[in-house]
């Protein structure tokens, strides 16, 4: 007798044999039912972007964690860690100089631990670093941000150059993640610590997303007036928006290897 399916099993199941259009149409539609909950949920929608950098910070705690118990850095990129450590230095020199609060604190303290990390992966843990395995050049991200940031920043009445220094810490900040896709796209599989941190990471951009997309539902478009006026407004929730579905595919199989009890995920091909 056939032992029967797990409703998760036989869900996953389904989606994974359902056509590419169908898969984004379920995305969608997730996405949008996930805005609404947290819309009736969260009445203080200020507060879903202290979220969103709170759960970063864990996910820098667990990279942490690792580092110093396991005492490896296997399947971690630099690169990223790296391009991680760039943006969160522009913001917090943006955020000091446009508009200091609460947020500036958190990023201080998240990039003190993502450069604390770059340091063990460079000197204490080099030998278990995956070098081969990371291979996205850092002028890949980095050369098209700043680009994009001269051509679509602010119009603000700010400093032209901390205009600049803001849009490109958005742009930056959406695809910083790009290099640890790779490297996860080299190896196949992720093992549990490195696959939480990146997990955290698609929670913390969802929850910043959501904070922009429902601020902009809320005073029912006055957002992009505040933002400014040209390409910036738009620019900057796509930046929000994309993202947070960079990393959906992986929080998707992430999702589906926890419920299925597995300790080490396994990527099947042409994820991430």
């Amino acid at each position: 007798m056939r032992a029967s399916k797990s409703p998760i099993h036989a869900v996953s199941t389904w989606v994974r044999r359902q056509p590419p259009k169908v898969k984004a149409f379920l995305a969608v539609a997730s996405g949008i039912t996930a805005l609404v909950l947290l819309r009736f949920i969260v009445h203080d929608h200020d507060n879903l972007f202290v979220a969103a950098e709170a759960v970063h910070s864990i996910g820098i705690s667990l990279l942490i964690y690792k580092l110093t118990k396991e005492k490896t850095c296997a399947g971690l990129s630099l690169k990223s860690q790296e391009l991680t450590a760039i943006f969160l230095a522009v913001r917090v020199y943006c955020s000091l100089v446009m508009e200091y609060d609460i947020h500036t604190i958190l990023d201080l303290a998240t990039v003190a631990a993502t450069l604390w990390v770059i340091f063990m992966i460079r000197f204490k843990l080099k030998a278990s670093y995956m070098e081969d395995k990371d291979t996205l050049p850092l002028y890949y991200v980095l050369v098209p941000c700043a680009v994009l940031a001269v051509l679509i920043h602010p119009s603000t009445s700010h400093n032209i150059l901390n205009r600049i220094s803001w849009a490109f810490c958005v742009y930056l900040e959406a695809v910083s993640v790009l290099p640890q896709l790779r490297v996860m796209q080299n190896t196949k599989i992720v093992e549990p610590f490195t696959a939480h941190y990146v997990f955290a990471l698609g929670v913390a951009r969802f929850l910043s997303c959501a904070h922009w997309v429902l601020q902009l539902v809320d005073t029912r478009g006055h957002l992009l007036v505040a933002l400014g006026y040209g390409l910036w407004p738009s620019m900057f929730l796509i930046s929000e928006i994309v993202q947070t579905f960079i990393l959906a595919d992986f929080c998707y199989y992430y999702v589906k290897s926890v419920f299925g009890g597995q300790l080490v995920l396994r990527l099947p091909s042409g994820v991430v």
